[in-house]
């Protein structure tokens, strides 16, 4: 029987609902960081840099870095603006960030009644053995109204810890991308920093190469005048050669990491944004304070991202202990209900229905339980993550620092043996021409004053790497960056709430 419909009476009790559903996920509280409370200098987690400068103390501080202000060179700069905006990797982890979204949505609409508009019809033929007259009869009912499809009411907060959770996981996705930002970045330096590397010892292999063809067109004079052995010739041949073939090396190691760089920026052909000549100075800032192990927490987009999926599974133990408490969900109709198609929106026609409906678990077969155990178990694996995680964070930090630190005197040493060496082989190479030195010295100068700046060349490349990577390690300093538009490779602006974008 249809009987008189009161909307705020619906309005009423959803409200009531809705005030009175309570979140059964567990207070969350971060885990302690397993961590010490600086980072090791010398091998003592409480001592003091190398050269007596502290660990934690530098001309700039990573946290007020960005990479716009951390790289100094413009040509950089301009590839690391293109990088941002065509890696294909980094739009990857955007477009990740907008499906999370997405999903996020889906579960917070959960939380909310869905009111549709409804329109249906039958029309059936009842045999006479089954109607009341006897006789058969054709009997039709059409319906049109607002409905409301099986809204949970979410007493114990199921509905909540779920959309809670989809919430961190989108918040984790969003930090996994700035973290790929952040690599990205890294990346585009080092395989910048190695070309430049690749490149200067091509030049200087060209040079040397110059100076041997040179020196063995004089031995193959000296030796068409008397004054030269076969055994001169055929060594200044061979250092001629070894010249020869570490200029084809140099160039392979330059093309190589031409096209490394390459395929981060993304671009199809790198030429005219690379510079035309060898950078004359640094191309980074040479000092980063590492400020305190606790602030990687606040700064490192993997930590802060391995903390939202602790949280989602935290918010997942919510949802699990509540399927084991009653649930209520409503479904409703309010318009018009009639036999006759033509009368349907006809006065008197007015119809509803109210159809609440409670569900008490009583045996599911251990499965409630079991899902209990399931999420706390995820939980407890997340906090593993998440501890890993920040160790993992630590020595990275640890290590850069130690790297740039050593990296810095080792090329400070390694640049006195090259000029070092270099005047040694000066002075062996006026020793021969004078006569009071064989040639066979001469030659051990030449190898030794190549080899000694080339290794020169490696170790100042590799302490500006180390540089990058302590940036990177220390999170980058991404906060000050102003992000790009996601459909160009950046992330779009972020909100607490996603769901209302």
């Amino acid at each position: 029987m249809m009987q008189t419909f009161y909307p705020r009476s619906l309005g009423a009790l959803l409200l009531t609902a809705a005030l009175a559903g309570c979140s059964m996920a567990p207070v969350y509280q971060r885990p302690d960081a397993p961590i010490p409370t600086q980072f090791p200098a010398d091998g003592n987690p409480a001592g003091q840099a190398s050269g007596g400068a502290s660990a934690n103390a530098a001309p700039s501080a990573a946290g007020t870095l960005d990479w716009q202000t951390f790289v100094t060179d413009d040509a950089l700069r301009q590839l690391l603006a293109l990088a941002l905006d065509n890696n294909r990797d980094l739009r990857q982890a955007v477009l990740n960030i907008e499906a999370a979204r997405a999903q996020y949505r889906i579960e917070r609409a959960d939380r909310l009644p869905g009111i549709n508009a409804q329109g249906s019809g039958t029309r059936q033929r009842v045999p006479g053995d089954l109607n009341s007259t006897g006789s058969s009869a054709v009997q039709s009912s059409y319906q049109a109204g607002i409905g409301l499809t099986s809204f949970e009411i979410d007493l114990f907060g199921r509905v909540r810890s779920l959309s809670d959770a989809a919430l961190q996981t989108y918040l984790a996705t969003e930090e996994t991308a700035h973290a790929t930002r952040i690599s990205l970045v890294a990346e585009v330096i080092q395989a910048y920093l190695t070309r430049d590397s690749a490149m200067r010892k091509m030049q200087l292999t060209e040079q040397t190469l110059a100076s041997r063809e040179a020196s063995l067109n004089l031995i193959v004079k000296r030796r068409e005048a008397g004054t030269a052995t076969a055994l001169d010739y055929q060594e200044a041949l061979g250092l001629t050669e070894q010249a020869r073939a570490e200029r084809e090396r140099m160039e392979r190691e330059v093309r190589q990491a031409g096209n490394a760089l390459g395929l981060l920026v993304g671009v199809n052909d790198l030429r005219p944004y690379l510079p035309a000549q060898l950078a004359t100075s640094n191309v980074l800032v040479q000092d980063i304070a590492a400020g305190a192990p606790s602030e990687l927490l606040e700064r490192r987009p993997d930590i802060l991202a391995a903390e939202h999926e602790l949280r989602s599974r935290n918010a997942s133990i919510g949802a699990a202990r509540a399927a084991f408490f009653p649930s209520i969900t409503l479904t409703g109709l309010y318009g018009s209900s009639s036999a006759d198609l033509s009368n349907l929106f006809d006065g008197g026609q007015r119809a509803w229905s109210f159809m609440p409906q409670i569900t008490l678990p009583i045996f599911s077969g251990g499965r409630n339980v079991a899902n209990l155990d399931l999420a706390t178990v995820r939980k407890d694996i997340a906090v593993a993550k998440y501890e890993a995680t920040i160790q993992t964070a630590f020595k990275e930090v640890a290590d850069a620092l130690a790297a740039t630190d050593t990296l810095q005197r080792e090329a400070a040493s390694r640049r006195a043996l090259a000029e070092s060496s270099q005047e040694a082989m000066r002075l062996s190479e006026a020793r021969y021409r004078g006569g009071v030195d064989s040639h066979l010295r001469y030659l051990d100068a030449q190898r030794s004053a190549f080899t000694d700046q080339l290794t020169y060349i490696d170790i100042s490349t590799q302490r500006q790497i180390a540089l990058a990577t302590l940036f990177k390690a220390l999170g980058g300093g991404w906060p000050g960056v102003q992000a790009p538009h996601a459909g160009a490779g950046g992330a779009a602006a972020t909100s607490a709430d996603p769901a209302v974008r």
